[in-house]
């Protein structure tokens, strides 16, 4: 992790993360151009139910037209293939492969790598829920 963390840090600086006038004066602008919200507005318009059953009865008008429309068709029933023995036995070939599986192993090297890793991103998974306050 010390590497990693090293490397972080390193990137980290050479970032320029200065903000220009021009978007400070954007942010002031549009920060300004906010207002508040009053206590007494009301934030939900009130509907009727005039619309309520409209819109309810416009949605079951258009399901039982899809229902309707999907009923009606008639399904479409494919004739069977007739295949004789000869013509499937002849048209069909298994390929064969030739397979030499082999077990794995690992190396210490490699499983000492491997335990470096995981530490490494435990390490970093917990930087980041410290960051963002998990």
């Amino acid at each position: 992790m010390d590497k990693l963390a090293r490397q972080l840090r390193d990137d980290a600086e050479r970032i320029d993360a200065s903000i220009s006038p021009e978007l400070d004066a954007r942010i002031t602008a549009s920060l300004h151009a906010v207002t508040p919200v009053r206590e007494g507005q009301d934030q939900s318009r009130q509907r009727s139910w005039s619309f309520w059953l409209t819109s309810s009865l416009t949605g079951a008008a258009a399901a039982i037209a899809a229902i309707a429309i999907v009923n009606m068709r008639q399904p479409e029933i494919a004739e069977p293939a007739v295949v004789t023995v000869a013509e499937q036995s002849s048209s069909y070939t298994v390929p064969v492969f030739d397979l030499k599986a082999e077990t794995a192993v690992l190396t210490n090297p490699l499983s000492e790598e491997l335990q470096a890793l995981q530490s490494d991103l435990k390490k970093a998974e917990q930087k980041v829920r410290e960051d963002v306050g998990l």
